[in-house]
Formats: C-alpha cells, structure tokens, sequence
C-alpha cells in the first residue's frame, strides 16, 4: 500500500507535452513554480514550504530540506494542489521546453530515482525531492551538470522533463553506458554513476564534445535525452549573437534572405 497520495494522470502532446493529474477528493499534488498550466474549479492552490514530504519533521527539517534544494537552483517554496471539492479533479503542468514528460512509479523502480537538477515536474504529495551529491573524486571534480542531482524518494508517482526525444535503457549487471553529462535525464539508485576522462591529445585539443563523459554501470535503468537544455540555449545565444562580416553588403542581403529575414 502506497503511503503516498495515489494520483492518476494523463500526458497530452508531441513535442510540447503537458501532463494533466486527476485528484480525488482531499488528495494533492505538488509542482515547482511556473510548470502550472490549469485546473479545474474546486482545486486550492496553497505555498508550501520544502515539497510537503513526510520526511519534512519540525521547523529545522523543513529548513535543512528545503535550504538544500537552493543547492540545485531551485526555490525554497514549492506549490500544492489539493481536490478540496466534492468528486475528481483534474490539474495539468506543461513542459517548459520542447521534449518529453517521463512519468516515474517510485514504487515500481526502487523507492529512490536520480535525475538531473532542473528535470522535476511535479509529484504526488509525499514524495520527497532532494539532492544527490556524487561521492566519488572524479565526479565531483568534473561532473559538471551531474555533480549535484536531484533525488525523488517515496512510493509514489513523480514527473520529469526531458529536452528533444527519450531513451529508456535497461542495464544488465556490469553493463557499462558512456554518456554526456547533459543527456542524462534519471537512471536508478542501483545504477553506478562516474565521470571518465577521454585521453589522448587529439580528443583533448580538437574533441569538441569535452574531454570527460559519464559512465552508468548497471544493474538499473537509464532515461537518456538528446537535447539537453545547456544545449539548447547554448546555440540559441550563439546563433542570437552572430554577426556577419559582410553584413550590409551583397552578399549580406542574400544570407538573410536565406535565412527568412527578407529584404
């Protein structure tokens, strides 16, 4: 029997997907700031402190728990959603970027998932989200975007996001991953998470990827993505910033024109 509130829910969309959750009555969910997309009459929106998980016990575990979270950029408050009327009502939180919503059963995968630091949705009440830190040196070194992750604990449902398309992989014991950093989006507690270093001059100098990936090592089960935000943003900022040389020449003309900027 879960001690966590038993939603149920419905993910909509392709590419800009939003997950609509169904509450019984007296039962919430809980979402960061700014994944709110609407909900039904009846529902009562109320600023928590922490994420509401039992694990919160007293005002110093409050604190410890949600001063953490400000650890992986995220707020110290989070928002509940509670079916204070009579029947089901639904809520829905959207993606904040193009990709995919990964629905998580805590109960069926361990109690425990690891995940990026800016990949939850939101989750039923009671489940705890944390942080990770990686233990070992060379993760904590040069894990960049993996050196602190989120954690989601309890035996409930939870969501996360994830940038372009999504690869779920099951590991086998000893089975080894080599992964960007950035394209990791959850694996399993089980899952053995460690940053290797690619040698040899040539990788080092003319690599481009980086010089260092994550390895997952199984037993456990991995969530891939293929656009990771930094990505993304990225070659938005860079391609935002680019000047041509020849601007206001000929030739400058013709490449905006190219580009759909006209004349």
């Amino acid at each position: 029997m879960r001690s966590n509130h038993e939603i149920d829910y419905q993910i909509f969309g392709e590419e800009m997907q939003y997950v609509e959750v169904e509450l019984d009555p007296n039962e919430t969910a809980v979402a960061e700031a700014g994944s709110f997309m609407m909900m039904d009459d009846g529902i009562q929106m109320q600023t928590i402190f922490g994420d509401g998980s039992q694990q919160q016990t007293g005002i110093l575990g409050k604190l410890f728990s949600a001063g953490k979270r400000l650890l992986v950029g995220e707020s110290l408050f989070m928002t509940a959603y509670t079916n204070t009327g009579h029947g089901k009502k639904k809520v829905s939180f959207a993606s904040p970027y193009p990709g995919k919503i990964i629905p998580l059963d805590l109960m069926r995968l361990g109690s425990k998932i690891v995940c990026q630091k800016d990949s939850f949705l939101c989750a039923a009440k009671g489940v705890s989200i944390g942080i990770e830190f990686q233990k070992k040196l060379g993760t904590g070194l040069f894990g960049g975007e993996g050196f602190i992750m989120q954690k989601l604990e309890g035996d409930g449902l939870a969501f996360v996001h994830a940038g372009g398309h999504v690869l779920q992989r099951e590991l086998q014991p000893g089975e080894m991953l080599k992964v960007d950093t950035g394209c990791i989006v959850a694996f399993t507690q089980n899952v053995d998470y460690d940053i290797q270093f690619v040698g040899g001059i040539k990788n080092t100098l003319f690599g481009g990827e980086g010089v260092f990936f994550a390895t997952l090592r199984g037993p456990g089960t991995v969530w891939i993505q293929t656009l990771p935000i930094s990505r993304l943003a990225s070659r938005i900022l860079a391609y935002g910033t680019f000047k041509r040389k020849e601007e206001g020449g000929v030739l400058g003309g013709l490449g905006n024109m190219m580009d759909g900027d006209g004349w």
